[in-house]
C-alpha cells in the first residue's frame, strides 16, 4: 500500500511535467511554423526604427498619401514544464533559455499583428516594442508584448 501511494505521489506530478513539456514543445513549434509563414508573406512591408528622416529611407519619386497608427500585442504565457526549468535554473543562476524563445515569439507575433493590421500600408515606419511581464504570485506566468509604429501610404 505504500508503494501504491509512493508512486501516486511521485508519478502524478512527474506525469504532469512531461505531459507539459511536450504539450508546450508542440504548441511552440506550431507557433514558430506560423511565425515564419507570416513573416514571409509579409516580407514586403518593411517595418523599421530611424531617428531622423532622410531622402535615402524616402526615394525622391516617393509621395505619402496619409500616415496612421497602427499597433499590435500579444499576451503569451509560459508552460509548466518551462516554469519548473526556470525555478531550478534561479537556484543555480545563469541564463534562463526556457524563457528565451517564450520573449521570442512573443516580439515577433506583436510585430505581425501590427503588420497585419496595416492593410496596404506600403512600410511602418518608427518600430517601437513595450515588453512587460505579468506575474502571477512567484515567478513569471506570462509575456506582454506591444508593438507600434507609423504605417505609410504611397500615392
Amino acid at each position: 500500500m505504500d508503494w501504491l501511494t509512493l508512486i501516486f505521489n511521485l508519478g502524478i506530478p512527474i506525469l504532469l511535467l512531461l505531459l507539459g513539456y511536450f504539450i508546450g514543445s508542440l504548441a511552440e513549434r506550431n507557433h514558430f511554423r506560423s511565425i515564419v509563414k507570416r513573416e514571409k508573406a509579409l516580407i514586403n512591408r518593411p517595418a523599421v526604427t530611424f531617428d531622423e528622416m532622410d531622402d535615402t529611407q524616402f526615394p525622391p519619386d516617393t509621395s505619402i498619401a496619409r500616415a496612421e497608427l497602427v499597433s499590435g500585442s500579444v499576451v503569451i504565457s509560459v508552460d509548466y514544464f518551462k516554469r519548473f526549468l526556470a525555478g531550478l535554473r534561479a537556484i543555480f543562476g545563469g541564463r534562463v533559455s526556457a524563457y528565451e524563445t517564450l520573449v521570442d515569439r512573443a516580439r515577433r507575433e506583436a510585430v505581425l499583428r501590427m503588420k497585419e493590421r496595416a492593410g496596404d500600408a506600403d512600410r511602418i515606419a518608427n518600430l517601437r516594442i513595450e515588453t512587460s511581464t505579468l506575474s502571477s504570485g512567484a515567478g513569471i506566468g506570462s509575456v506582454e508584448v506591444h508593438a507600434y509604429g507609423t504605417a505609410l501610404y504611397n500615392r
